[in-house]
């Protein structure tokens, strides 16, 4: 059995003394050299189950975490033997593989009963009715973190809350890459504007994402995109939730140099509602595009053709992620595979912030924001409970600066709490502050 906690009482090291050697980073096309993690000796060796890491997300979060960490003992769960033993063999010795089913509580408790953390990865989230993983790490008092991107699958988590306090186990839900790093750069510039000034209060905070195709991220973020258009869009607005069309409210929305302006479209995400809660922002809403444009006329005639009935049915999504795949795969070699993220907090002065996210293949930088937050528990960042990554619980304040700069390792623009305009184009100085 796993020990009883992640040792929760490590205090907090500055981030030169966490990131020492450098380490390359495989891809298929480069190699990219990122900061490697000096975990505390107490947690040095850990063992790390990936769940899903045959797919997309749980293949990039276990080669991130072997390349940031190499002392961690890394297991690839999955129900695929072949595709995961051909993960093993390229992540080293200090890997191996678990053939663990899902849906079979008893599967799942036996792989976690010699684990110290699991990383659920394996979506879509959408229309799931209980949260297994969870669980099983509760009852074997594993230390947890997910990717999950749906409001109801999250809140369903936090109903854990009081089992988890109760079994000592630090667990964090949606903490992948948006929502996940979304969520504490929200945090940060919440937190850094009402450090500058209390009468300045934060009023409006806008997460924007744009992905090229489906990010080379596979027919998981297919079906995941189609199930989000069933569902109503919760948003906030001076305090009060409002309900919207899914894939409506389009917004043009620059995303600096690399991308440029892209249409996004209101999707029901779950960093929406934990924003508005936890950080205290009375107006959020969260927006989503894709590339080539085509996608999002095709997306928003779904939204209009189809029944929400019709969309919420995982398995006649499953029918339409089979007949779209093999043109989405197609049309994905041409568009790349680009991501950004732009968050938005607006102030009741009228001053505007901005936090930016530029990388240029989604499938490596999902894989680093996870294991991002999966080193974060395992330095004892994270208290026992259930916690969304802006919850100082889940991610101490003081370190979501190293968090936020490990996650955005490789990427070719990253800024946070700057004036919009800075980000927007490039300004050239006249003189006495004067900018053109």
């Amino acid at each position: 059995m796993a020990p009883a906690a992640v040792p929760l009482n490590i205090k907090w090291l500055p981030l030169n003394s966490k990131l020492k050697a450098k380490s390359q980073l495989q891809t298929s096309s480069r190699n990219i050299e990122f900061e490697r993690v000096q975990l505390p000796e107490k947690t040095r060796n850990s063992r790390v189950l990936v769940l899903g890491g045959t797919g997309r997300v749980g293949g990039s979060t276990a080669i991130a975490l072997s390349n940031l960490c190499p002392d961690l003992r890394i297991l690839v769960a999955g129900r695929n033997r072949e595709k995961g033993e051909a993960l093993v063999a390229k992540l080293g010795g200090n890997s191996g593989f678990s053939q663990v089913d899902l849906n079979d509580q008893d599967s799942l408790q036996t792989a976690l009963q010699d684990v110290d953390l699991v990383v659920h990865t394996a979506g879509p989230f959408q229309q799931a009715e209980k949260c297994s993983v969870l669980e099983a790490a509760i009852n074997t008092k594993t230390a947890y973190v997910d990717v999950c991107d749906d409001t109801s699958y999250a809140v369903r988590a936090k109903s854990f809350m009081s089992r988890a306090l109760a079994a000592n186990v630090p667990a964090i839900t949606t903490g992948g890459i948006y929502p996940g790093v979304s969520n504490v750069m929200a945090a940060e510039l919440v937190r850094a504007a009402e450090t500058e000034t209390e009468e300045d209060k934060p009023e409006r905070l806008r997460f924007s994402y744009y992905t090229a195709g489906t990010g080379g991220a596979g027919p998981t973020i297919l079906a995941t995109s189609f199930l989000l258009l069933g569902e109503e869009v919760i948003a906030y607005s001076k305090g009060e939730k409002i309900k919207l069309k899914p894939y409506s409210g389009m917004l043009n929305v620059d995303f600096g140099k690399g991308i440029g302006k892209r249409d996004v479209y209101l999707l029901n995400l779950p960093e929406v509602r934990s924003a508005f809660e936890i950080l205290g922002v009375p107006t959020v809403s969260a927006r989503f595009g894709t590339a080539p444009f085509f996608w999002n006329w095709g997306m928003e005639a779904m939204t209009n053709l189809l029944p929400p009935e019709f969309l919420r049915d995982r398995s006649k999504v499953q029918m339409l992620v089979e007949l779209f795949d093999p043109v989405v795969r197609a049309v994905d070699g041409i568009a790349g595979e680009r991501v950004s993220m732009r968050v938005d907090l607006e102030l009741s002065s009228g001053r505007s912030k901005v936090g930016l996210f530029s990388h240029s293949k989604l499938s490596i930088s999902v894989g680093i924001a996870t294991a991002a937050f999966a080193l974060a528990i395992l330095e004892g960042s994270t208290q026992p409970g259930v916690w969304f990554p802006e919850e100082a619980q889940g991610l101490a304040i003081e370190a979501r600066e190293v968090l936020l700069q490990r996650a955005s390792q490789g990427t070719f623009n990253f800024v946070m709490n700057r004036s919009p305009w800075t980000i927007e184009t490039n300004p050239k100085e006249l003189g006495l502050g004067i900018y053109v």
